[in-house]
Order: structure tokens, then sequence, then C-alpha cells
């Protein structure tokens, strides 16, 4: 197994973390901002007032978004298992 083979794999695995992490987290990123400029401008000063819309977004995202998720993570497995013989040899 050569360093570029293996620097290719970490690559393509951290790439599919980053996707990840922001299609699940991104939608959680822009509904708290929302929420935010909504209490910056009725000076609502709850903390507790963006954990719920944040929730039900990430969970709605996964919902939606989680079967693409699991087939590009299968996807990535799949091709390191089948390649397995031709990165020993």
């Amino acid at each position: 197994m050569t360093p570029e083979l293996v620097m290719d794999l970490l690559g393509d695995a951290l790439y599919l973390i980053v996707l990840i992490v922001a299609v699940i987290v991104g939608p959680s990123l822009v509904v708290g901002l929302l929420v935010s400029m909504f209490q910056a401008a009725t000076q609502i000063n709850e903390q507790t007032l963006s954990f719920l819309p944040r929730l039900l977004i990430t969970l709605a995202t996964i919902m939606v978004a989680g079967s693409w998720l699991i087939t590009k993570f299968t996807d990535l497995f799949d091709r390191l298992f089948t390649n397995i013989p031709l990165m020993i040899g």
C-alpha cells in the first residue's frame, strides 16, 4: 500500500465526514441564526427558545437526507472492501 493510496483513502473518508456533518448541522445553524435574529429584534432573552426548533430541523433533516447519507457511506465502504485485494498486492 503506497502513501498516495493511503492519503487518497483518508481524503475520501474526511470528505464524507464533512459532507455528513454539513448536511445535518447546516440547517440547524440556519435555524439557530434565524431564531437569534428574532430574539434580538423582540428582545426576548430566553436561552432555551432556539433549542426546540433546532432539534426539530435536525431530526427532519436526518429523516429526509438519511437514506442518501447512508448510501454515500455504504458506497465508500463497498469501494474499500472491493479494492482490498488491489490495495494489498
